[in-house]
């Protein structure tokens, strides 16, 4: 596909894994799309369910790619490397866009050249209903990394990348089976501005029993973020005692949850690590 130099090519990459219940309007978000050049990849992560029977009326408008169930870093990886646009953009397949999520962004590129990443507004679904995020889940915008500490400010389905910017942060971490995405844009947003822009471009549906973000033990997958940042030497000095000192809360509150589940070992691990003068 040839596109200008104003409208460059946008690739989707969307991960799957026993959606076939939702990732149909997935996919028709993106292709109801008002900007005209994208390459939709779907990257079915072993499904075991009717998600090919729901993707096959798009095979001859969407990339289709199957692989055995290596998680959501893994599928997004490949779609990734499969992918050949200079613009990159995630959806999960529960989530859908508004039809000029693309547009938006794209223009934004256009209009910011040395930006190398934004995110759109949301709409969150919860069961069904519409919810307003809690204050601590505010988009914010510039240098977040400080803030990003804490809990995942960027959202897969509300992001859109530059090519570059993988080539020079790497990939999804495939170690972790969630929280791959607050590691990602930690080490993104350590020297890089993650901009917002004032569109709401995604639906944000949650609730559903198979959601990753549903798991208790979510702070060990960004304890294991914050030390491998910390480990890189890529932190300027008041960036690793922020990230120690959340790194250490952290390692406080999963400790003593390990406790009251009765995974004493666990939790005297993270005990320790909360206490030490790393």
């Amino acid at each position: 596909m040839t596109c200008s130099p104003m409208k460059p090519l946008v690739s989707t990459v969307i991960p799957t894994y026993n959606r076939g219940w939702t990732v149909r309007e997935a996919v028709e978000s993106v292709l109801c799309q008002d900007y005209p050049h994208i390459e939709t990849i779907v990257v079915d992560d072993g499904s075991t369910d009717d998600t090919r029977e729901k993707l096959a009326p798009f095979a001859d408008r969407i990339r289709i790619m199957e692989q055995e169930n290596r998680g959501v870093s893994a599928a997004r990886n490949t779609g990734v490397l499969a992918s050949s646009g200079e613009l990159i953009a995630f959806l999960d397949s529960d989530d859908q866009w508004k039809s000029d999520k693309i547009s938006k962004q794209t223009a934004f590129f256009a209009e910011h050249p040395d930006a190398l990443i934004c995110q759109a507004e949301e709409i969150w679904i919860r069961n069904g209903r519409r919810v307003n995020p809690a204050k601590k889940h505010k988009k914010p915008a510039g240098m977040i990394f400080e803030p990003s500490l804490h809990l995942c400010l960027v959202s897969p389905s509300a992001v859109m990348m530059k090519r570059s910017l993988f080539t020079d942060k790497g990939l999804f971490d495939e170690s972790l089976p969630a929280c791959e995405d607050y590691d990602l844009w930690l080490r993104v947003s350590v020297d890089t501005p993650v901009h917002l822009i004032e569109h709401t471009g995604t639906v944000k549906t949650g609730g559903h029993d198979d959601q990753l973000s549903k798991n208790h033990s979510l702070d060990r997958y960004r304890i294991y973020a914050i030390e491998k940042l910390l480990r890189s030497n890529v932190l300027s000095e008041g960036q690793k005692q922020e990230a120690l000192k959340v790194m250490k809360k952290k390692c406080r509150i999963y400790g003593n949850g390990c406790i009251k589940r009765g995974k004493k070992e666990e939790g005297r691990h993270y005990l320790e690590k909360a206490y030490s003068s790393m």
